[in-house]
């Protein structure tokens, strides 16, 4: 691959293209088909089944929107639970809050050093234990499907303490709008309060990504920032928290169009 270009098929009618380095690591697990590769454009590169899932360039974009939201969204998170982010990105984000007592990674692929499950079996085993679970998962495809549907919702909910609440990425609304419709109906079907965010990140298809947050008490948007904490970030600000959640109108009609419309 050194020296050619790259390129994920992000949708039927559209690719993104970047210019190799050098492939770094190449190798078969058990689930997929994983690679690391160096880029020009954003360094280096995780794929898995040859789908782009993070880059050094483009990461934090997405891993503090995932963290630090829900983290200032509770005020005291004290015991979290990653399912997925073996990239560590995620857990990187965590720890800077110190009001962390424990954070749990709960990642199908052995070659993290986490706890080796499902996560989906992980949170139906689960009750009353964390005060937000943060859902890093690929995409709705393969081992992921799973960690997409009402049921695992439902036990993200009995998982979670009585203040708790959950983040998941949901996709792309440019591109998965109604998945995006589908999941916020069910979360909101659990969970008191369900809102949507956005952030943008640049590899990812169409460059502007959601995420679905359901909550048993805290709202996102009533951050008490007086009392937030400190800590260092590249992209992530209280500013950029708010903004996050003022979504545009063909968003915002992804959520209010009737059930059976198609987008």
């Amino acid at each position: 691959m050194e020296g050619t270009w790259f390129s994920e098929l992000q949708t039927p009618s559209m690719a993104l293209s970047l210019k190799l380095k050098q492939t770094l690591h190449h190798e078969k697990t058990p689930y997929q088909e994983l690679a690391v590769v160096d880029t020009e454009a954003y360094g280096r590169m995780l794929l898995l089944d040859n789908i782009i899932m993070t880059t050094v360039g483009d990461e934090f974009f997405y891993h503090e929107m995932i963290t630090h939201v829900p983290l200032n969204t509770h005020p005291n998170p004290r015991k979290v639970l990653v399912i997925g982010g073996g990239d560590g990105g995620a857990i990187r984000e965590i720890v800077k809050y110190p009001s962390i007592e424990k954070a749990v990674m709960v990642e199908i692929d052995a070659r993290v050093e986490s706890r080796f499950e499902d996560g989906s079996e992980h949170v139906r085993q689960t009750e009353n234990a964390y005060v937000v679970i943060i859902v890093d998962s690929t995409d709705p495809i393969g081992p992921a499907v799973g960690l997409f549907s009402a049921e695992f919702y439902r036990n993200v909910y009995k998982a979670l303490k009585a203040d708790g609440l959950f983040v998941a990425q949901t996709e792309s609304p440019l591109f998965n709008a109604k998945l995006i419709r589908r999941l916020q109906d069910d979360i909101k079907s659990i969970f008191p309060i369900t809102r949507l965010y956005l952030t943008t990140v640049p590899t990812y298809p169409g460059g502007l990504w959601s995420f679905s947050m359901g909550s048993k008490k805290y709202d996102p948007l009533e951050v008490n920032w007086r009392e937030a904490p400190q800590v260092k970030t590249r992209y992530y600000t209280p500013a950029i928290h708010q903004g996050a959640f003022a979504l545009p109108p063909f968003v915002q009609e992804i959520l209010e169009a009737p059930p059976e419309e198609e987008y």
